[in-house]
């Protein structure tokens, strides 16, 4: 019965129209849900949700991609010309690449052999690869960008790859150590350098100030977009904290050290980190019980708290409106109970307060697992 009133509840509120294009509406954006929970009966798919609040249609699924139950569906990303849509997939060894330059969107399965329960995937633009993590079986696999071959597999030095970042400039990459799906007691406390362009692992550097084994859980990395000397911000989940790594230009090596930490205001599960477009801005997300931060980073080795936001439990991913004014979170944090609210916060940013919030899944029974902008709108979030 659950499962029928929840397919009824979104078929309710979807309009699949065959003249349908994503220029039509005024803020469209991709998310991907899956049924709420532990249903006996599973769903999946890929939902085209209306976010202009001025729009007859606001908070309303336009049209829906279907994804098999057992795909477990991730994350989304967009390869550096936005061409293509990339899935992960937690449940197979597999990515979905969507055909986004025309819609209705076509889909193609990748085999990515060897890759268990698939995190985020990462470019580098100057060599056309991109690069998969796979936490459950601490590899990351290395694929061309043009033909999407797997071109080989790199066995990490830590276990656990999730988050990962590239930068061309100085043919580094940053691969975060950070939890055993089968078992989240068990959590790293690693970050991994990489030198792209020959897949050596340069070094690896502990994250964290307490006693190993900290549990820690550094989870994503970002490179601060336009920084010079680079440097990229690193959310160490369980432990609720940001690490900054600084590049030092002489010894062509990072330092790394804590910063910003969380639980001193009452939040945990430190998640993602996004750049506004003037890139004076950086927003952080944390799942328990769910806020969006913001820090002034004119200097961004010394990110200034201005605020939190509540948003629900679970905030995760968000985008940006048109005007960078408003913040949308997607609030879900791989289905966990008390961090998987299901729902949409909007979010003022420039007032740091919450405006409402879009519960079209969250009411059929469905919870959310990402969000993103369709790839023709202007999108600031360097992952």
């Amino acid at each position: 019965m659950k499962r029928t009133l929840a397919i009824a509840a979104l078929a309710a509120a979807t309009a699949l129209t065959g003249s349908f294009t994503p220029a039509q509406a005024e803020q469209p954006a991709l998310v991907l849900y899956e049924t709420k929970g532990q249903q006996a009966t599973r769903q999946e798919g890929i939902a085209f949700v209306e976010l202009d609040p001025n729009a007859p249609d606001y908070g309303r699924i336009l049209a829906q991609i279907p994804l098999p139950p057992d795909l477990v569906s991730h994350h989304i990303f967009y390869n550096p010309s936005r061409e293509r849509a990339y899935v992960t997939s937690l449940g197979r060894s597999e990515l979905w690449v969507l055909d986004v330059t025309s819609f209705p969107y076509r889909t193609r399965v990748v085999p990515v052999p060897g890759c268990v329960v698939g995190e985020d995937l990462a470019f580098s633009k100057a060599l056309s690869r991109w690069y998969l993590t796979c936490m459950g079986s601490s590899v990351v696999i290395v694929g061309d960008a043009k033909t999407d071959e797997v071109l080989e597999t790199l066995t990490m030095p830590v276990p656990y790859p999730h988050g990962i970042t590239v930068h061309d400039g100085i043919d580094r990459m940053l691969v975060t150590s950070t939890i055993n799906p089968k078992d989240p007691t068990d959590a790293g406390e690693s970050i991994a350098v990489i030198q792209p362009s020959t897949g050596k692992v340069l070094s690896t550097h502990k994250i964290s100030d307490k006693p190993s084994p900290s549990g820690a859980a550094p989870v994503e990395a970002f490179f601060v977009p336009g920084a010079e000397p680079p440097v990229a911000y690193i959310t160490n989940m369980i432990e609720g904290r940001i690490w900054i790594a600084e590049w030092q230009s002489e010894s062509e090596t990072f330092t790394f050290r804590g910063d910003f930490d969380f639980g001193a205001i009452g939040q945990g599960m430190a998640l993602e980190v996004y750049f506004n477009a003037a890139g004076d801005r950086a927003y952080v997300t944390t799942a328990l019980p769910g806020h969006l931060n913001a820090f002034d980073i004119s200097d961004p080795r010394a990110p200034r708290h201005l605020y939190a936001v509540e948003a629900a439990g679970g905030a995760h991913h968000m985008v940006f409106s048109p005007d960078g004014n408003r913040a949308y979170v997607q609030n879900s944090l791989i289905n966990i109970p008390g961090m998987n609210d299901g729902s949409i916060s909007v979010i003022d940013l420039i007032a740091g307060k919450k405006l409402g919030s879009i519960d079209t899944f969250k009411d059929a029974g469905l919870t959310i697992n990402t969000i993103m902008l369709t790839p023709e709108a202007e999108d600031f979030h360097a992952h």
